[in-house]
């Protein structure tokens, strides 16, 4: 299963995945305008993939699959002040 990815130009960290390169015909209008003009990172192979950097590949799979897109937003930011406190309260 082949895919491409890419990047957003107005938030940072945040991919999209399509079924072909440059087919965004099952991506919601309203997410492409959010998301930007698409930059494209690269074309994966996910059947020949066991995992990705940063996202589950069974469900980036099942959803190309479902819906023809998979959207890869950034991990929340880690709040190091409640890190810092549950540390020292133990």
């Amino acid at each position: 299963m082949l895919c491409a990815v890419y990047r957003s130009p107005n938030k940072d960290s945040t991919y999209l995945y399509v079924e072909r390169r440059d087919d965004f015909s099952k991506v919601p209008a309203t997410l492409l305008t959010t998301f930007g003009v698409p930059q494209l990172v690269t074309v994966l192979n996910l059947a020949a993939r066991e995992q990705l950097a940063l996202a589950d590949i069974d469900k980036v799979r099942l959803l190309l699959q479902q819906q023809g897109y998979y959207l890869q937003l950034p991990p929340p930011p880690q709040d190091m002040l409640a890190q810092h406190k549950a540390q020292h309260q133990q």
